[in-house]
C-alpha cells in the first residue's frame, strides 16, 4: 500500500480497530490516518491523530469523510459481534450488512482503491468440517453474525469482480488483547480471564472445559492484516476471505498455561448459550492458501501469548 495513501480506519474505538489504528500511524504517519467511530473516542485516541465521528450506516456522513480527506483506503471495521447479536438480531444484520455495503458503494463512487474488512471464523456452520478446517467448504452459519460475515464475504467478492474494487478480507478466529476489554464475543473467556486470573485467581468460562476454538495473539493478527494490505494484488488470489490461523486451544488448556505462571489459580465451568455457538464454529483452520499467496505465519504459541498477556495486564 503505497505511503501517499489516504487511510480511514471505521470502528477505531473497537478490540481491532484501536490496535490498527496506532499501528498504521506508525507505519503511514499520523495525518495520513483518520479515526472514525460512533462513540465519542477517550483521551488517548482523541490526542493521537484525526479523529471524525461516524455512522456507517449515515452513507452521506461518510461519504462527506471521503472527500474531506480524498481517502484512498478504508478499513472497515464497525461490527456488532456475536454474542450481541444473538440477542440483537435484525440490529445485528442492519449494522454488520448495511454498514459493509455503504463502505462498498462509496468506496466505488468516489473513488476508493482499497477496503478491508474482517471476517470470521462465524462464517462457517454446524455441517462445516470442524478440524483443520479448508478454505472452501460448506458454509451454512446459524448465528446472524455468522450470517452477515458470510453474506458480506459474497458482497466483497462481487464488488471485486463485478466493480474492480480491491476488496480483502481475513476470517479472523478469536482474538486475544490485553489493550481492550472483552467486547461481546464467543471467544471473549480468553481474554476475560487473564482479569480474573490475577485479581482473585479464579475464573467461571461460559464454555465447556474441553470446547476448542482457533484463536489469534492481537500482534499476530494486526502484522497479518498490515501484510496482507501491503501485498500486491497480483498475488491476492481470495477475493471472500482467507482463512488466518494461528493457534487454536481449549479453555482447560489455557487455564494450565496461566497455573505455570499463577500456580493458585482455579477455573470452573458453567455453559450458557455461548456454547451452542462455538460448538457451530472450526476447532482449527487450514490457513494454507494463505501461505501460500501472502507468506503468512504466526509467531505466537499459547504459552507465548499467555506469558506475554500477564505481563501487560498486570502492569
Amino acid at each position: 500500500m503505497p505511503h501517499t495513501d489516504m487511510i480511514l480506519v471505521i470502528g477505531a474505538n473497537g478490540q481491532i480497530g484501536s490496535e490498527l489504528l496506532a499501528a498504521l500511524r506508525n507505519e503511514y504517519g499520523i495525518d495520513k490516518v483518520i479515526a472514525s467511530d460512533i462513540r465519542t473516542p477517550g483521551k488517548e485516541l482523541n490526542d493521537s491523530g484525526p479523529f471524525e465521528l461516524l455512522d456507517v450506516l449515515d452513507k452521506s456522513a461518510l461519504e462527506r469523510i471521503i472527500r474531506r480527506y480524498r481517502i484512498t483506503t478504508i478499513y472497515h471495521l464497525a461490527a456488532m459481534l456475536s454474542a450481541i447479536a444473538e440477542n440483537k438480531p435484525l440490529s445485528g444484520w442492519h449494522l454488520n450488512m448495511g454498514g459493509l455495503l455503504n463502505v462498498l458503494q462509496s468506496s466505488v463512487d468516489l473513488g476508493v482503491s482499497r477496503v478491508f474488512w474482517p471476517s470470521s471464523i462465524a462464517a462457517f456452520g454446524l455441517h462445516s468440517p470442524r478440524q483443520n478446517t479448508d478454505q472452501w467448504v460448506v458454509m451454512d452459519p446459524n448465528t446472524v453474525y455468522g450470517i452477515s460475515k458470510l453474506a458480506g464475504e459474497g458482497w466483497c467478492n462481487y464488488y471485486f469482480e463485478k466493480k474492480n474494487l480491491d476488496v480483502r478480507s481475513l476470517r479472523f478466529p478469536g482474538l486475544i488483547s490485553y489493550k481492550t476489554l472483552p467486547g461481546g464475543g464467543t471467544t471473549d473467556y480468553a481474554i476475560d480471564i487473564f482479569y480474573h486470573a490475577l485479581k482473585s485467581k479464579h475464573y467461571t468460562c461460559f464454555l465447556r472445559a474441553d470446547t476448542r476454538l482457533p484463536m489469534m495473539y492481537m500482534p499476530d493478527a494486526i502484522r497479518g492484516t498490515l501484510e496482507l494490505m501491503q501485498t500486491p494484488a497480483g498475488k491476492i488470489n481470495i477475493r471472500t476471505s482467507y482463512n488466518f490461523s494461528a493457534i487454536n486451544f481449549t479453555p482447560e488448556e489455557i487455564a494450565s498455561s496461566i497455573k505455570k505462571v499463577i500456580p493458585g489459580f482455579s477455573i470452573d465451568y458453567k455453559p450458557d448459550f455461548r456454547q451452542a455457538i462455538a460448538e457451530s464454529w472450526p476447532e482449527s483452520m487450514n490457513d494454507t492458501q494463505a501461505r501460500a499467496d501472502w507468506n503468512w505465519h504466526s509467531e505466537y504459541d499459547l504459552d507465548a501469548m499467555v506469558k506475554d498477556m500477564l505481563q501487560h495486564i498486570e502492569r
